[in-house]
């Protein structure tokens, strides 16, 4: 049976094997060569963005059109070239077919954008001068924004869905070269989302908030990151905006000494009952302890209303960190006895001002100075685009937060970054988050500092996301001789000059559990709370100058072990340090 029939089998097998590697060959130079042509037209859509970015700056909307049409050309040919049945087949291929899928979803992003996010954004530059955005003398035309929205709806619609494919995008799965060139167009494509996304807000809710439709009123809650709490920190000073015709002006402010404690606490959900007690309720000072905004934000307008009688229509806090990118527009301002500029105006607002003034009441008044001399600025002193653009970086920092009395309005807002409201898990996603609340009762939130370590896996065959909290005390060894008695509280809270006590609250993942909870490696007292559908922990932090303290929870079941999950957490004078490491499970 053999003769014959061995050698033909092995000529079948040798004629098989021939045409499988001249096969494979043929697809490796295939892709090869397209994807040369990929790289190099995504590396031309690259070089051209920032020609548009500035065409569109200068106004120049002929030169935008034509640099716009180079962009769509060479997106629409990245896409063409990685979308065939052999590239997506190479796709499947272990270790470099991540890298085959990112290069197409890439390509794929960057052709929609350049369909159906530039063309409608021109058409905005062209109905809106976008350089001045209606600004003059203090007064916003608001005629052109209720023709801009539907094409910068439509904008706003593609960079989000854009923002959420970047985001699901495995960069670490990939080569270095092309994991910098994912997380290079995550940045790109999430600013350029924040930017077009506050143009769109703006023409969507301008009209109507800045009083076109009949005068509106706006409490202003400035807070203090040195006395840090959920939302960015202390209220410390607060103000009334009134807004008609589309002219803003400052029409009164007011000192947290003007609303003093309430015998009976104003409703306050559940959980921020469990975790700061009836303490938001009756302070002004401690509203801000709410980290849902949509929350804190109607009791802010209550308190207004309840001691000065005027209507409020909406509420936008803002802390004092943001001031750094306003300046970096604007320019210096002078208040007082000072003169702030971008690079000193944290340190001077959150720390020197307290030595140089030590009279609490004439502190209030430096920062009514130094409120009016901002808002002043913000109206004047800067190009509106450029304004735009610090404002959007703020809000993207959740520097600020806007409410609206009016149900239309508000469900804009809460839907968008501005409104404050916690995050929502999603497909594309899960978030975890961080909160930090003082209770020194001093301004020692300055010299603190936060790190924060997400490990995503299984633990014992259970998905399992692991946060890890570092909360360090940076103040001088001599803190409780050398900062001023307000600063340092002087133990008038029961803590020690220079210590300083945090509220520190961990959140997990919609669904999840705390399945294992330590502090420096030990078990330790903590408070539990559910904020909406996340289960919540925390703990009370004592430290004196220069200790550190780690706190970690793992969270298990429902939504943990998501591989995108995201970090929220209190905005702070300095943001912390962030990182992601492989999850080992505790023996």
């Amino acid at each position: 049976m053999s003769d014959g029939r061995l050698p033909v089998r092995r000529r079948w097998l040798r004629w098989t094997i021939g045409v499988l590697v001249t096969l494979l060959l043929l697809a490796v130079g295939w892709v090869t060569v397209r994807g040369i042509g990929a790289v190099n037209d995504l590396q031309q859509v690259a070089a051209s963005s920032g020609q548009l970015k500035k065409a569109i700056g200068d106004g120049d909307l002929e030169k935008a059109a034509t640099v716009s049409q180079r962009i769509a050309h060479h997106a629409g040919s990245a896409h063409d070239l990685t979308s065939d049945p052999v590239w997506h087949a190479f796709g499947f291929v272990p270790w470099i077919g991540p890298n085959f899928t990112a290069v197409s979803d890439v390509a794929e992003i960057a052709d929609d954008i350049a369909t159906d996010a530039l063309n409608p954004v021109l058409k905005a530059a062209g109905d809106l001068d976008l350089a001045s955005l209606g600004f003059s003398n203090g007064t916003i035309d608001l005629t052109p924004f209720a023709k801009i929205e539907p094409s910068l709806a439509d904008a706003d619609a593609t960079l989000a869905s854009a923002v959420t494919r970047a985001r699901q995008i495995d960069a670490d799965a990939t080569l270095p070269p092309l994991a910098d060139a994912v997380r290079e167009l995550r940045t790109t494509v999430t600013q350029a989302a924040t930017v077009v996304g506050s143009l769109y807000g703006a023409s969507a809710l301008l009209p109507s908030m800045l009083g076109g439709e009949g005068p509106r009123n706006y409490v202003i809650a400035m807070q203090n990151n040195a006395e840090v709490r959920s939302s960015g920190g202390i209220i410390g000073a607060i103000a009334l905006l009134h807004a008609e015709g589309g002219r803003i002006t400052l029409s009164q402010q007011a000192s947290t000494r003007d609303f003093p404690a309430l015998d009976a606490s104003l409703s306050l959900s559940e959980s921020t009952v469990a975790l700061f007690e009836d303490r938001p309720g009756r302070y002004l000072q401690n509203i801000t302890n709410i980290p849902d905004f949509t929350e804190a934000a109607p009791l802010i307008a209550a308190r207004w209303q309840g001691r000065f009688g005027t209507t409020v229509d909406g509420v936008i806090a803002v802390d004092a960190v943001m001031t750094k990118n306003l300046l970096a527009v604007t320019g210096p301002i002078a208040f007082g006895p000072f003169t702030a500029d971008k690079d000193n105006v944290v340190s001077l607002l959150l720390s020197e001002i307290y030595a140089a003034v030590p009279d609490p009441a004439v502190q209030d008044e430096v920062f009514a100075q130094a409120a009016t001399a901002l808002f002043g600025a913000a109206l004047s002193g800067a190009a509106p685009k450029d304004l735009v653009g610090a404002l959007a970086t703020s809000a993207d920092q959740g520097r600020i937060r806007v409410w609206s009395a009016h149900e239309d309005e508000e469900r804009i807002l809460a839907s968008s970054s501005l409104g404050g409201a916690l995050p929502v898990d999603g497909p594309d996603g899960t978030y975890v988050g961080v909160l930090f609340n003082d209770t020194t009762g001093g301004k020692m939130d300055y010299y603190t500092d936060a790190e924060i370590t997400t490990s995503i896996g299984s633990c014992q065959g259970r998905p399992t996301t692991r946060v890890q909290v570092t909360w360090t005390n940076g103040a001088p060894a001599d803190a409780a001789t050398a900062l001023p008695p307000y600063v340092t509280a002087d133990g008038f809270y029961g803590v020690a000059a220079g210590s300083v006590r945090t509220l520190i609250t961990v959140y997990g993942p919609e669904g999840a559990t705390p399945s294992r909870i330590h502090r420096d490696g030990k078990e330790d007292p903590v408070q539990t709370a559910t904020l909406g559908t996340r289960s919540a922990v925390q703990h009370e932090v004592l430290l004196a100058p220069g200790e550190s303290t780690t706190i970690t929870v793992e969270f298990q079941g429902d939504g943990a072990g998501a591989r995108l999950t995201e970090v929220t957490h209190t905005p702070l004078v300095r943001d912390p340090a962030i990182h992601r490491e492989e999850l080992r499970c505790a023996s």
